[in-house]
């Protein structure tokens, strides 16, 4: 029988895919990313969009190649359940044009295969497949939108692969696609209820399947982590200048006085309807007992209207690492991380970040658990059972996508 000929999906296509995509988790919520399709190879390109970086919270930009990270296992998803298998290239501009993260080549029908991880990625499940390279799009470089702030306080580090990694056609599980848009961060209290371990060892898989690690934190270990992240909140708090990093993502409620502090002066529309950042409405309650390590977004501006709750007892949390801590695993993390929010969503889990440590330097070390053997953490989970929380909203889709012929 005659295979069958791959066609380039059509503009509705790629439309539902950027959305569905779009629904990643971000770092404040800031949505640092860009996608340009090109309808005759039936490409479509990653970029990151650097004016939405954080030179201070994150200057390595690690940060904001996990969230493109989290897009991209979100956009595999949304192929998978399309009936689309895409070939992708990660970081496919090298060190002439770091801020194209990846490009993915789409096509309806053909064979589905599975080509190897990196070979700096020998780890888990990605170990374990072939040695095969897909030679399609490998170190194709698109030309992308314009990216505002590029010249800016931040850079993209250069440690990148001449000619892009092709990872060949990534297989995701349809099956998450239904947690794509019920997945919120939730930033409520969790019942002090245990995940089963048959369900921490499904989130385990997930991580593994994308070349990531992740470790359930107990005892010693946990108490250590949560004390860390207090402290690193309490040295945000004292840091005027990352403070006001942070509010810049922040927006208050539609009924708060126009002089907030939380709405910039030269915003314009931005004021009127931000379609980015975290709203009041996600911040979540004031901790009043209980160790959850939430994080206070509102910092030191009062939050009028904020009730007191009480949050998990035993909150329970789980490292997300990689063996290296370059581009190529910040990327791979990404994809773990929403691997893994997409299963415990199926699961009936909730999530949420604690992200202070990691924002630290100095911090970020001490978060490894040396019973895990080495690696660089990438996300604190936060995980339990409770309600559903609070969608955020998203860039309007004609700001993040462009498409030409």
């Amino acid at each position: 029988m005659q295979a069958p000929t791959p066609t380039t999906p059509d503009d509705a296509t790629v439309v539902a895919l950027v959305r569905d995509a779009t629904a990643a988790p971000s770092m404040h919520n800031a949505q640092p990313w860009l996608f340009r399709y090109r309808r005759g190879t039936g490409t479509l390109a990653l970029y990151a969009d650097l004016s939405r970086a954080m030179p201070l919270a994150d200057p390595s930009t690690r940060g904001l190649h996990l969230g493109c990270g989290a897009a991209l296992f979100n956009l595999r998803v949304a192929a998978a359940h399309q009936g689309l298998h895409p070939e992708i290239t990660l970081l496919p501009g090298g060190e002439l044009e770091p801020e194209l993260l990846a490009v993915i080549h789409l096509a309806h029908g053909g064979p589905y295969t599975v080509s190897d991880r990196p070979a700096r990625q020998p780890t888990g499940a990605a170990a374990a497949r072939g040695s095969g390279r897909a030679a399609a799009g490998a170190g194709t470089a698109l030309r992308g939108p314009p990216v505002a702030g590029a010249a800016g306080a931040v850079e993209l580090p250069t440690a990148r692969p001449p000619l892009g990694v092709p990872v060949g056609r990534l297989g995701a599980p349809a099956a998450l696609h239904p947690a794509v848009h019920t997945r919120h961060t939730v930033r409520l209290p969790f019942a002090d209820r245990p995940i089963p371990p048959v369900v921490r060892a499904e989130l385990v898989a997930a991580a593994t399947a994308e070349g990531a690690e992740l470790s359930f934190l107990r005892g010693a270990h946990r108490q250590f982590v949560l004390d860390l992240t207090r402290d690193a909140e309490g040295y945000d708090h004292m840091d005027a200048a990352r403070e006001a990093e942070r509010q810049r993502w922040l927006r208050p409620a539609p009924d708060a006085p126009s002089g907030d502090p939380r709405h910039g002066a030269d915003d314009g529309p931005r004021q009127r309807r931000p379609r980015d950042g975290v709203p009041a409405t996600a911040f979540g309650p004031v901790p009043a007992s209980g160790a959850a390590p939430v994080r206070d977004f509102a910092g030191r501006a009062a939050s009028a209207g904020r009730r007191f709750a009480d949050f998990e007892r035993h909150p329970q949390l789980a490292l997300l690492r990689t063996r290296g801590d370059h581009p190529l695993d910040w990327l791979l993390a990404g994809q773990g991380l929403e691997r893994v929010l997409l299963e415990a969503t199926r699961h009936g889990l909730r999530a949420s970040f604690a992200t202070q440590a990691l924002e630290w330097p100095e911090l970020r070390w001490l978060l490894r658990d040396p019973q895990s053997g080495p690696g660089h953490v990438h996300m604190v989970l936060r995980l339990g059972y409770g309600p559903p929380g609070t969608p955020t909203p998203r860039r309007p889709l004609r700001e993040v996508l462009a498409v030409t012929d």
